[in-house]
């Protein structure tokens, strides 16, 4: 398979900064914030956020705040929160300040009554459904409501009673009070406050009424000093209430929000409520299932942080929504494990090998390299004997043109050990090959036979010191590239995207295997340890497979 060349796009942020820093726009300063609302667990696309927040302040020797939005309690947790940390942590990141946006509850209350003084925000009776009828469509401008022009007094009244808890959930709203005939539906009066009598994870039963999204962000930014506050492009529309909010309320600083791409990869979805309808209606095993595009499930298929860093990077920041095909990624954890995964010899479907006129007692303690480039990764010891084993699909009786592993009557090399020839086919009453009887040429060790050539090499374990083992073979969730565009993401799930081998046999120094290091099980693929990996029961997560099958490393 062909390589494929992947250079790093053009950064317009980048340069965005770095002309802000020339001109002294925020007094040479650079201040970013990942703020993510914790209804879910992070996925691949806040890894871009997440790289991109991060990355700017430490290019810049600036700061970054990782903010959680916690304005919705009803969906919100203290295990979303800690897996955000995690993730963040794990990517390598560190932030400069752990905020919430709960901190602010009482500045943010406090500066809604400074708007309602000014007679930009009043206390609105309509409910949801009214409310969006009045708002009018992209073509007809919106209707003002009977309330809008309240008293100040009548409004700081009410809004006072609302935040005592003196009236029903969705009794009233608070709204700005800009324009209700703006061509940009954001700025017809939207909703800033509204009553939810909803125990909040961190302020408890404190308060009835939480701010909305736009008015606390922006606000939240500028108490904390962000001088580029970068967000997707879905906010774009949504940066003039960004900046009315701040101008109203003079805040003393007034960051500045630019927007780029969301990261759309192929054969994936990134929505919370379908991530969440996938985990609870048991389509996956959980959050960090390995088919998930979240960073845990990532993570548990075997990703590296440096991997996820390098895709983000290399796939840019841009202004226009796209694609990335899932190949991409695939190349950067590829890139990475090639250069730094242990070597590792796994058999998923094994056939016994019996060694003719090897000795039946003797055993061999083979010194293999960890890595054939990677001198500083040692060597491991792998036990060689009588009865091995080897795939089965490394042995064909009628092998087709080009066939470069076993078969009758020829030879093969095994991976750091001998050159054998099959000799015999041993099969059962049903006709199936069940072993296979071979000599091994005693002069073979590290070096090629005398006057001849063998066909291949394969890879094996001992069949008596191997250890057995559970092998998940990963495929991707879904059938589609864009599974957003059915009709119900769920139709097309993939049926197929996990497959459990259960007979497998991994060698020996796999016993001891980590959670923190990665394997490339020869000729195989990339493979690490599971969760649920136990010393009496060792379970293997493919990460992904080898660039194709004729790779031999």
């Amino acid at each position: 398979m062909q390589k494929t060349e992947l250079t790093q796009p053009s950064h317009f942020i980048r340069q965005i900064v770095a002309n802000d820093l020339q001109t002294n726009k925020h007094d040479g300063k650079v201040v970013t914030r990942f703020p993510p609302e914790p209804n879910g667990y992070l996925h691949i696309g806040h890894a871009k956020s997440i790289c991109l927040n991060f990355g700017t302040a430490l290019e810049n020797k600036g700061n970054c705040n990782l903010r959680f939005d916690d304005t919705n309690p009803e969906k919100e947790s203290i295990e979303y929160m800690e897996s955000i940390k995690r993730d963040v942590a794990w990517l390598g990141f560190e932030w400069t300040q752990l905020r919430h946006a709960s901190d602010y509850f009482e500045q943010l209350y406090q500066y809604a009554i400074e708007l309602i003084k000014h007679n930009l925000a009043y206390v609105d009776s309509l409910s949801a459904e009214e409310i969006r009828l009045y708002r009018g469509t992209l073509t007809q401008p919106g209707r003002e409501s009977p309330d809008r022009n309240r008293s100040i007094e009548e409004n700081l009244d009410l809004f006072s009673r609302m935040r005592a808890g003196e009236f029903a959930d969705g009794q009233y709203v608070l709204r700005a009070k800009i324009d209700m005939a703006s061509p940009n539906i954001n700025l017809r009066d939207p909703a800033i406050y509204r009553i939810r009598r909803v125990h909040h994870q961190r302020t408890g039963d404190a308060w009835c009424i939480y701010p909305m999204y736009d008015y606390t962000h922006c606000i939240s930014d500028a108490i904390e000093g962000i001088t580029h506050s970068l967000c997707t492009l879905e906010f774009e529309d949504h940066r003039p209430l960004y900046d009315w909010v701040l101008d109203k309320l003079q805040t003393p600083c007034h960051p500045q929000q630019i927007e780029f791409a969301r990261l759309q990869l192929e054969y994936t979805i990134v929505s919370k409520r379908k991530l969440n309808q996938l985990v609870t209606e048991k389509h996956v095993s959980g959050w960090d299932d390995p088919r998930m595009p979240t960073i845990a499930g990532l993570r548990r298929a075997g990703f590296t942080p440096q991997a996820i860093k390098d895709f983000c990077e290399r796939i840019g920041i841009t202004k226009q929504n796209s694609w990335i095909e899932m190949g991409v990624l695939e190349y950067c954890i590829r890139e990475d494990l090639n250069t730094n995964a242990f070597r590792a010899m796994a058999v998923l479907n094994p056939l016994r090998i019996v060694i003719t006129n090897y000795p039946d007692d003797k055993v061999e303690n083979l010194e293999v390299s960890n890595h054939p480039q990677r001198d500083e990764f040692g060597k491991r010891i792998v036990p060689f004997s009588k009865t091995i084993l080897i795939e089965c699909d490394d042995f064909s009786e009628n092998p087709p043109p080009k066939y470069k592993r076993l078969t009758q009557g020829e030879e093969v090399r095994l991976r750091g050990a001998y050159v054998i020839r099959c000799d015999e086919v041993i099969k059962n009453e049903v006709g199936e090959i069940i072993e296979l009887l071979c000599t091994y040429d005693e002069n073979t060790l590290g070096k090629n036979p005398e006057g001849r050539k063998a066909k291949g090499v394969i890879h094996w374990v001992s069949q008596v010191h191997s250890c057995p083992a559970e092998i998940r073979l990963y495929d991707r969730l879904f059938t589609v590239p864009q599974p957003d565009n059915e009709e119900s993401f769920l139709d097309v799930v993939n049926p197929h995207s996990l497959q459990i081998l259960r007979d497998c046999r991994v060698e020996a120094s796999l016993h001891s295997a980590t959670l923190e290091n990665r394997y490339q099980f020869e000729r195989t693929g990339y493979f690490c340890l599971d969760l649920e990996s136990t010393l009496d029961n060792l379970v293997f997560n493919r990460t992904v497979t080898l660039r194709d099958n004729g790779e031999k490393d």
